[in-house]
């Protein structure tokens, strides 16, 4: 466990830093899209072939390609467009990581996790985390959509304003939001802090069989 969290672990810190040494030294390189949206778009196409979503996996592998064909060619995506490509990638991504859970036989992400803090969930509970599960989904893809049509409509400055500031506004909303409204609805939901859920997260023991799980307290 320990060996994988080391490999994500430098794995994510090697991301950061080569997209950090292209956005500063090397803004113009033809290869920014690769390093930039590149992984995200692998680690999407592989979480899908795991999942059986061959069509998924398809796209995404082919979409790294495409990628790095225009990048040989020297026709990369401008800064602009690489911005954008990045902020809908992860919303996409983050979409498919909790649709996927929410396919018929397997436990939604929301209610995974939940039932690692809270042990056991009433039938109510259940459904909630379902919806909850579904409702990040939608989230997740309306504000890729969004960030096209802004991009495609709207000055620059207003896109930038959108991806930097409105969405972490706008997630925490939504978490903040879903939090007051779980206790309202059911208080039977043991209180949970964030550690708490951290801790579920990364206990050794393995999963229930088909879940996945995000913090969300």
């Amino acid at each position: 466990m320990r060996a994988r969290y080391l490999v994500v672990g430098s794995a994510g810190a090697a991301y950061v830093a080569a997209t950090h040494w292209l956005m500063t030294k090397a803004p113009a390189s033809d290869w920014n899209a690769v390093v930039v949206v590149g992984p995200m778009l692998a680690f999407a196409a592989i979480y899908a072939a795991r999942r059986g979503q061959r069509l998924l996996a398809a796209a995404g592998a082919l979409a790294v390609l495409v990628l790095v064909v225009q990048a040989w060619r020297g026709a990369g995506l401008s800064p602009g467009s690489l911005y954008l490509a990045q902020h809908v990638a992860v919303h996409l991504l983050l979409a498919l990581v909790f649709g996927a859970t929410l396919q018929r036989g397997r436990e939604p992400l929301i209610a995974a996790l939940a039932r690692r803090v809270h042990s056991s969930l009433s039938d109510g509970m259940a459904a909630y985390t379902r919806k909850v599960t579904a409702v990040w989904t939608i989230y997740f893809v309306f504000m890729a959509a969004l960030s096209m049509a802004l991009y495609a409509l709207a000055p620059f400055g207003v896109w930038a304003a959108f991806a930097n500031l409105a969405t972490p506004l706008a997630m925490v909303a939504l978490f903040l939001g879903e939090y007051m409204l779980r206790y309202r609805l059911h208080p039977e939901f043991e209180r949970a802090t964030l550690a708490q859920a951290v801790h579920a997260y990364s206990q050794r023991a393995a999963p229930p069989a088909n879940t996945g799980a995000l913090p969300n307290d």
